[in-house]
This record gives C-alpha cells, structure tokens and sequence, in this order.
C-alpha cells in the first residue's frame, strides 16, 4: 500500500489495459493524421520507415545510455564505446529524412555517451550548443566524482531555426538590488522578495527531479522532469508545431508538448510504459501546470514564489 501522499504513477499491464488500447501499432505505410498526437507502441527502428518525411519540426531523444540498465523486462547493455556511437547513428539516420528543414534536435545522454553521441551529430547537423543540468542527487561514489550531472546536445538541421529566448526567461533572486532614483533597476520587488528575470543558459540548476509526491511522477528508472522538458519545447517550438520523441519512455515529452499546446508523436517499445504515458496524457486534460514554470517564467528551485505559485495553479 502506497501513502497517502505517494502520487507515483506504476499501474501494471493488467490495470492499464485501457491505456493501452489507447495507443497504436504502425504496420504499414501511414499519414501524418493517423499518428499526430499519439502514442506509437512499437521499436522505433522498424516504425520509422513507415512514417512519412519531413514532419518532425522538434526532435526531443533520451536514448538508453551505455550503461548497464533494466528497463521493466527490458535491458540495456553497456557495450563499446565504438558500438554504441554505431547504435546511435543507426537510430539517428532512421529519423533524419522524417526531420523538417529548419528541425531543431535535442539528444539527452550522461558525461561518458556525451562523447559518442557528440560526434554522431556533428557529422549531420548544425551543433549549436551543450545544455549541462544538475540533477540535484545521484549515486555516491567512493573511487570517483559522484556523478550530478547530464547532458543535452542542441543541434539544428539548418541554419534557419527557432529559438524563443523570451519565453525561457529563468526567475532568480536579487542578492544585492540595484537602484535608480529609488526605484528597481532591471529586477522586480515582490511581496515574494525580490527578483530578476534573466536569459538562460547552457547550465541549469533549477532542476528538480520527480519524486513520489509529485504528480508528474512515475516508476520509470530514468524519467526525465517536466520543467526540463518545457525549457526545450518552449525555446524550440511554436504553437501546434510537432514535437517527436523515438525513445517516449514515461510520457514527459508528449505530456508536455499536450500542456504547451504542441502536437506529439512518440513511440516506445514497453507496453509498461506506453501506459504511463497514456495515463498521464489523460491527467494533462485537466491539469496543465508544470512544477517550477509559471506566469512564463522558470523559477528558481525551491523559492518561495515557486512553492507559492505551485500551490494556487492546483
């Protein structure tokens, strides 16, 4: 028996099976139409070739790292580092001809598929960047650096793409406000305390990642947050834009794009998780709110206007 409290979405195959249904295969050749806005169940190497090109306009991949990893039934290998810059390109090229000119792509991965994963974009796409996020918590290590942190490339299929800055503004505190004739310079004062909206950047520590009293959570080994995720759909994409994700796992992606009003397509092998997704697609109907991202800004983690912001959107 779970708490009171404990929000963990883990509903087994038997319970789900209506979520499930909710998803679909893809066996032959298929339009956009049949697809956009749902769940794929299925490997994303043999879909791909049955879907149409030139759709994808935000490509969000949190591929298996090369690490040894049981998925619910289903594990991954640590192999070679060579092997798996082999597995990524395969995976990479299957999406590329589905990718629309001015495509934005997004590829999560740890300090050690960093490297492999870095060179395989490089050889097809634009690298723009590498976003590097704390995760807050991680293993303790007793020979090494205990590992905090991830890794985002952000890479674009042209030159032509779309970054909305002014939409991933980050709200942070004002340790030693500025004045101009007696009044606020450049940052806002608040019954909240005092705050500056700033341009992000490529390290982000803000970042809190799901835990059992979070609505947003799952059992999934790996879930990603979803105010991670809004950061790189809202930067990337517009309004009705598609947001495609060949790895779904939990949802995160597809729920997010559904609360920022994107379309979605993702697919994922485990039916397991092909029901967590639906499931939490179904909640995002009534809840659209994302932890830590309010009034279009991104706040700080654990402020006090984010905890106050968070309790009056519920």
């Amino acid at each position: 028996m779970k708490a009171a409290r404990n929000k963990t979405i883990d509903l087994s195959i038997e319970e789900g099976k209506g979520y499930l249904d909710r998803c679909i295969k893809v066996s032959e050749p298929v339009g956009v139409e049949s697809f956009i806005d749902k769940t794929i169940i299925g490997d994303c190497l043999e879909v791909l070739p049955l879907l149409p090109n030139s759709f994808i306009d935000l490509l969000i991949v949190d591929p298996p790292y090369n690490l040894n990893k049981e998925f619910h039934g289903k594990r991954f290998k640590k192999t070679s580092d060579d092997t798996y810059e082999e597995y990524t390109e395969n995976w990479l090229k299957a999406i590329i001809p589905h990718l629309k000119e001015d495509a934005t792509i997004y590829v999560c991965c740890d300090w050690l598929s960093s490297l492999s994963i870095g060179c395989v974009l490089k050889r097809h796409f634009h690298i723009q960047n590498r976003i590097t996020w704390q995760r807050e918590k991680g293993r303790g290590a007793l020979s090494n650096w205990k590992n905090g942190m991830e890794d985002i490339w952000f890479a674009t299929n042209s030159k032509d793409y779309t970054f909305n800055v002014e939409d991933v503004k980050v709200r942070r505190k004002v340790v030693a406000p500025y004045r101009v004739e007696g009044q606020p310079k450049d940052w806002e004062e608040t019954a909240e305390g005092n705050f500056r909206n700033t341009y992000p950047s490529n390290f982000w520590d803000d970042i809190s990642i799901p835990y059992w009293s979070m609505a947003e959570n799952t059992a999934h080994p790996t879930q990603k947050p979803e105010k991670l995720l809004a950061k790189l759909i809202l930067a990337s994409s517009n309004p009705g834009d598609v947001v495609f994700d060949p790895f779904l796992g939990s949802g995160s992606t597809s729920v997010v794009a559904k609360k920022l009003g994107r379309h979605f397509v993702g697919i994922e092998v485990n039916p397991q998780y092909c029901i967590w997704a639906e499931k939490r697609l179904e909640m995002a109907d009534s809840d659209k709110t994302i932890q830590g991202y309010a009034d279009g800004v991104f706040w700080e983690r654990n402020t006090n206007g984010l905890q106050r912001k968070t309790r009056l959107s519920r």
